[in-house]
């Protein structure tokens, strides 16, 4: 055996020194040339975090599809970055601030955070650069782009500019989400909807200048002190005689009206509603309808405010209590009872929302929703898996609502609006071009405004208004619209992300594609399902249930974590991860270490003259191979990475090691044929490349350690499959089969692998035998002979169509040979039956495709042929 190579394959030296050539060798940057390019842009992981494990199937599928364009002749531009992530970010350098400096941010200019944040990033934006690399993913590292570099923080502001100029984007007050944790306006897809057991709690109004109560339920006491009016339905009779009525408001005793309004279903609860329009967005336009005034009891951090009159600066949770404490002192709570709601949390710090009315900035989406549609309509951009997000994809866009973009931060693009002192304001991209547009639109000659007196927006634009401009802004396509790399590279050829963020990003991006491009962002989006544990929940931070990737890698390799994932992942839907799927990749990586080494022994015993005619195992091999390269690269076609795996997989595991590598190995300290040899060799390279994209390193290593080679398996470029020849895949099937069936029979009647046996074939086709004789014969240990008719006194074993008789010395038990052949004679009824239900449904027949139900056809045909076999060798035992 040759020493050196290691018992087991270890992934730890060999993963990192082959990365390290592989840069070295500048196998991942891309720049234009004659070659078509395959480019995709990485969606940009948040830069505070790690890779979770749907960053890892994320970032696993996309080097997949690189690594196989690479090898397919692309020039492939896999671009890789990261998001400044504002709300998320800002609040780790608060955090950081108070802990390790013991500053508040109220503390600190603008400036002087946004030096701390920059620092913070940089100390801790690399790490999950750091994981892709361990992963194994081929990004151009020399085109890493950052949504807060300077070209792309100026095209956001570009776009900004751009879409107020067009009317796109207005500021005004309006019921937004608030976010009382991070203190921002949130947009309506960062808010996550979750059904929750609240409590129902029923308190009396007394109507003013009277005894007489009205009953209202409440899930939030702690909003009563904004009250402004109570509703009823004007259909009502129950509230008919309060018309023009006042009613008092517990806890604060202010009279407000009594409105009537047809939005009042008068059958759920008590038919009355509490009106509070600055807490709630069906109150605030009820407020609008009815010309009520909005009293806003509620701070920016979720404290009550001093317009709240009782409880202020408590949190609105403690205020609750409060109030239920109060409502109950003064006998205004008639009772309490659990209610199953809908509550808002924020997808950025899992704290309550709060509905508030804030001017803010927004953009107006239909125009935007009708780009979004029409490209995905016309088959412009596909959706894979189609038939699970189109229709989702499809509602969000005709149900759009305006996309609040400003947010309440210091991280982040600043919002180019100028402000003079009056309050009046103009959008420019600088101060000058501010004050330029100032000086054109004043009325007044010698106005004394200067531009030192403007003052900027203190907010910041929402995280996704800078990620939408992500696969055109890497490629610098906003600042500098004309340059090489836009017009080489865009638009990109595939995105593959996650489902929860279509609307977030996905939509986004083709609404900006189609408007400053105007072409599609990318042809084809990928959605990955979401990795949940083994117990279905998703995975998470929050449940200690997602394991960390370089834990992973440590201890199994990236090839074995990258296997692992994918293995698990059909095409577009969930899938359950646990570490016994790493390990199934760890025993695929021994499985090809074995065969290497089992290859390598045979090295130094080549023979001219070990073979006088082709070896069948070597011919059928070429076949499958071929035949497998032509279903995977459908499947490729199709996004169906998981399976495009287990073929390759099985292929490799099953028909290489298990047959080919048994059927091609010479007998004990014997030669073996040259050219079987250099054929071996060749046909495991080849199954390295197809097997490199999704397990790169150990490929790469088993490429080199068969053969000294001056090329890398890295860029390889893939031979297309050739023509198959179905013949002879069915005789390699034939003969596994007969294999397989003998040896079995030897288990069932106490025949010993070591003794020899005589084996008799009679069979119609036995010409479908005579290339596989040799090996099935070296196999199961036998001398092959072709007979006409039954062997006495032997062991029948069917295969298929064929019977074949086990001669042996030794005494043969009549009743297990005729007890296996029922039981094959009941599978094979049963399976005919079954087909056969099918074919007689006259339905099925009409509808299926007709290769579909001449596959059954043949199904039939073959059952009845088996059928009659058993059944012939059955006679012969009675």
């Amino acid at each position: 055996m040759n020493t050196t190579l290691s018992k087991n394959y270890e992934p730890g030296q060999v993963e990192e020194s082959w990365y390290a050539h592989w840069e070295h060798k500048g196998y991942f940057k891309s720049t234009p040339d004659d070659r078509p390019p395959f480019t995709v842009v990485i969606p940009p992981p948040n830069v505070t975090g790690v890779l979770h494990m749907g960053h890892t199937l994320n970032e696993t599928v996309q080097d997949v599809l690189v690594r196989h364009a690479r090898m397919s002749g692309f020039n492939a531009c896999w671009v890789p970055g990261s998001d400044h992530a504002s709300i998320a970010t800002e609040a780790k350098v608060v955090q950081m601030l108070e802990k390790e400096k013991g500053i508040k941010k109220s503390e600190l200019t603008r400036r002087e955070f946004l030096k701390y944040a920059f620092e913070w990033k940089e100390k801790y934006g690399g790490i999950i650069y750091h994981q892709i690399k361990k992963l194994g993913c081929s990004v151009d590292w020399s085109r890493v782009t950052f949504t807060m570099d300077d070209h792309y923080y100026e095209a956001v502001i570009k776009v900004f500019v751009d879409l107020y100029d067009k009317g796109l984007i207005y500021r005004g007050a309006r019921m937004i989400n608030w976010d009382p944790a991070a203190k921002t306006a949130l947009s309506d897809e960062e808010v996550e909807y979750k059904d929750v057991t609240g409590t129902l709690y029923y308190v009396r109004y007394r109507v003013e200048n009277s005894d007489e109560y009205i009953t209202i339920a409440t899930q939030r006491p702690e909003t009563i002190m904004g009250d402004t009016a109570v509703c009823v339905n004007p259909a009502d009779e129950r509230y008919a005689h309060l018309k023009g009525k006042r009613i008092i408001v517990p806890l604060v005793n202010r009279a407000v009206p009594i409105i009537f309004d047809e939005y009042v279903d008068p059958a759920f609860g008590t038919g009355a509603l509490k009106v509070t329009p600055a807490h709630d967005i069906n109150d605030y336009n009820l407020g609008l309808k009815h010309g009520l005034p909005t009293i806003d009891t509620l701070n920016e951090d979720g404290t009550l405010s001093a317009a709240a009159e009782v409880f202020v600066g408590m949190d609105r949770f403690e205020a609750r209590k409060a109030a239920v404490a109060q409502l109950k002192a003064d006998g205004a709570l008639v009772k309490e009872e659990e209610y199953s709601t809908r509550l808002g949390y924020s997808q950025r710090s899992s704290a309550v929302v709060e509905p508030r009315i804030s001017t803010q900035w927004f953009v107006k989406m239909q125009h935007f929703a009708g780009l979004a549609l029409d490209a995905v309509s016309s088959g412009d951009v596909k959706i894979h898996p189609e038939e699970r997000f189109l229709a989702t994809y499809k509602y969000w866009l005709e149900n759009i609502k305006d996309w609040c973009i400003s947010r309440q931060l210091w991280w982040g693009q600043r919002i180019p609006a100028w402000y003079a002192p009056d309050g009046s304001f103009v959008v420019a991209e600088t101060r000058e071009a501010a004050f330029a547009k100032f000086q054109e639109k004043s009325a007044a000659p010698g106005s004394r405004l200067t531009a030192d007196d403007l003052r900027q927006d203190e907010d910041v634009l929402d995280t996704w208004f800078s990620s939408w401009l992500w696969p055109i802004e890497v490629f610098n396509g906003i600042v500098d619209p004309g340059n090489k790399d836009i017009e080489y590279y865009y638009p990109t050829n595939v995105l593959v992300t996650g489902q929860d963020i279509i609307f977030f990003w996905v939509a986004r991006m083709i609404m900006a594609g189609m408007e400053y491009k105007q072409q599609r962002p990318f042809e084809h989006v990928y959605f990955t399902g979401m990795v949940r544990d083994k117990q279905g929940r998703k995975m998470s931070k929050s449940l200690g249930n997602s394991p960390d990737l370089l834990d992973l890698i440590d201890r199994f390799g990236a090839d074995a974590v990258r296997f692992g994932i994918l293995i698990s992942s059909p095409a577009g839907n969930d899938l359950l991860f646990d570490d016994s799927s790493c390990e199934q990749g760890r025993n695929f990586n021994n499985k090809l270490w074995n065969a290497l080494k089992l290859v390598k022994m045979w090295e130094g015993r080549q023979s001219d003259t070990a073979a006088t005619e082709p070896h069948f195992a070597v011919e059928w091999f070429g076949q499958r191979l071929a035949q497998v390269k032509a279903q995977v690269a459908e499947l490729y076609k199709g996004f169906r990475l998981s399976e495009a795996l287990k073929t390759i997989y099985s292929l490799i595991w099953d028909d290489f090691c298990s047959w080919y590598l048994e059927w091609a190995k010479p007998g004990y300290e014997q030669p073996i044929d040259r050219a079987v040899y250099q054929q071996t060799v060749a046909y495991f390279s080849e199954l390295m490349q197809l097997l490199h994209p999704f397990m790169p390193f150990i490929t790469e290593e088993i490429y080199h350690k068969l053969a000294d080679r001056s090329d890398d398996l890295c860029v390889k470029q893939f031979v297309p499959a050739g023509a198959v020849d179905n013949a002879r895949i069915a005789q390699g099937t034939l003969l596994q089969e007969a294999i397989s069936a003998l040896r079995d029979a030897r288990v069932k009647n106490n025949i010993k692998p070591k003794d020899p046996i005589t084996l008799s074939i009679q069979s119609e086709g036995a010409t479908a035998f005579e290339a596989i004789s040799a090996i099935l014969g070296k196999q199961v240990n036998a001398d092959v002979q072709f007979v006409s008719e039954a062997v006495a006194g032997s062991i029948a074993v069917v295969v298929g169509t064929h019977k074949l008789y086990i001669s042996t010395e030794q005494a043969v038990d009549a009743s297990v040979q005729k007890e296996q052949l029922l039981k094959d004679l009941e599978y094979q009824q049963g399976f005919l039956a079954s087909v056969e239900k099918k074919l007689n449904n006259e339905r099925f027949v009409q509808n299926a495709k007709p290769e579909v139900v001449e596959a059954e056809r043949k199904k039939q045909s073959d059952a009845q042929e088996k059928i009659e076999a058993l059944q012939k060798s059955l006679s012969l035992l009675d």
